[in-house]
């Protein structure tokens, strides 16, 4: 079967221009194997960016100073010459906050990268403890690298240093998240069939281990007000989370291969999963419901095979903030933009052996790793109509089923719950 792009309707699909690229540095006798970017992730302030180079090497950069170069050098490589323009990081100079490149050594195999940023006024759940080690301020921002023996090292992104080191988990660390809220919480998912639940406002206390994975856990992902997790994993696992009483409020069912990667939408009324069964789905999180499919084989996959062809496969998915695009990759060479209401990629982006995917802080971006190098391309760009954005701001504040009980009209109620 061929690829959607392939068929009749490409010249209806936009190419997406290429904003700019940065390669990881190689040798001669640099081995392919181990150099996989299998995580890339922008600061929740959009001060760094940072990916891993394969291996065991993490590097941050300021955004705005990758921003600057791809200007100047068109869509040319500026990996290995940014350290020469960009002032190191000096403890003498007073200037903490000052966005500095760092390269960081984790020790092991890098697979998953999660920015966290503190607010002082969320305590630590753990009210019985009154010292700590490590006291986040308003400007505290850290760096979680999952790695390869199954350790979380939390990185000082502004020195580059290391913070803690946890070590529960067994098996690889194949995806982090922060919640939203500033409180420094993170939830890891792994191959040890476990999420975990870390304090790191109580030096990185261990609070919770959620188990009801069968399998490997692929990803994990919190909703913006910090209330529910989902986790992807293994054998078609979509499980939803209440993060306030640690218990699992529903499993998603619809997908017909491992599910490996999730995304809440900027309201949290949407989720969107992808899986190697060749699909996204969109779903009414609240009610379990798909809304939306977008299918990576044209023509769709019969029934019999609907677990879908390896070459098919979906690798990553990325809500834009605007609420109204997503960006899919799969191993079809190809990375694909899709809105929310529509059947079909309103852009398409060539790319090899594509492994993440995620929209810069203010959603003009799509970065994309690739074997140990990233390539950023320009994302649809329109201006949100005013029902939209009226529609995110019900949404953030009212689940699926306080706004069916409204006293509106049917139309108006289906836009609100997103049944375009």
């Amino acid at each position: 079967m061929a690829s959607f792009p392939l068929s009749v309707n490409e010249k209806l699909i936009a190419r997406s221009r290429t904003v700019g690229e940065l390669l990881a540095p190689t040798s001669p006798f640099d081995k392919k194997c181990g150099r996989e970017n299998w995580t890339v992730a922008f600061a929740p302030d959009g001060s760094y960016f940072a990916w891993s180079q394969g291996h065991r090497i993490v590097k941050l950069v300021p955004w705005s100073q990758c921003l600057n170069n791809f200007l100047l050098h068109g869509t040319k490589n500026v990996a290995n010459s940014i350290s020469t323009r960009l002032p190191r990081q000096n403890s003498d100079s007073g200037q903490k906050n000052k966005p500095c490149e760092h390269i960081i050594d984790c020790g092991d195999i890098v697979w998953s990268l999660a920015f966290g940023s503190s607010v002082p006024e969320k305590q630590s759940r753990c009210v019985n403890i009154e010292w700590h080690r490590f006291k986040f301020g308003q400007d505290q921002l850290l760096l979680a690298t999952g790695l390869n023996n199954g350790r979380i090292k939390i990185w000082d992104v502004y020195t580059g240093k290391l913070l803690l080191n946890l070590m529960d988990h067994t098996e690889v660390v194949r995806d982090l998240t922060f919640a939203p809220d500033g409180s420094l919480i993170l939830v890891s998912a792994s191959r040890d069939k476990t999420l975990r639940v870390w304090d790191l406002k109580d030096d990185g206390n261990m609070m919770k281990v959620l188990r009801g994975h069968q399998n490997w856990v692929y990803g994990c992902a919190f909703s913006p007000d910090s209330a529910i997790l989902c986790s992807v994993g293994a054998s078609k696992a979509v499980f939803l989370w209440d993060m306030d009483k640690y218990s699992m409020i529903r499993k998603l069912e619809g997908h017909h291969n491992d599910v490996v990667a999730c995304e809440f939408s900027p309201d949290g009324a949407l989720l969107a999963t992808a899986s190697y069964d060749t699909r996204v789905y969109v779903w009414d999180p609240h009610i379990g419901v798909i809304l939306m499919e977008f299918g990576h084989l044209f023509p769709p996959p019969t029934p019999i095979f609907a677990g879908g062809a390896n070459d098919r496969w979906v690798r990553s998915v990325s809500f834009s903030h605007d609420g109204l695009h997503i960006a899919s990759l799969a191993d079809d060479k190809m990375v694909r933009f899709w809105r929310i209401d529509e059947e079909y990629p309103v852009q398409v982006a060539p790319l090899n052996n594509g492994l993440c995917c995620t929209f810069s802080t203010d959603g003009s971006v799509l970065a994309a790793g690739q074997d140990g190098s990233v390539y950023f391309w320009a994302t649809p760009r329109q201006v949100s109509s005013l029902q939209h954005l009226c529609r995110m701001a019900i949404r953030r504040v009212m689940p699926t089923n306080q706004v069916k009980n409204l006293p509106i009209p049917l139309k108006v109620l289906e836009f609100l719950c997103y049944q375009m």
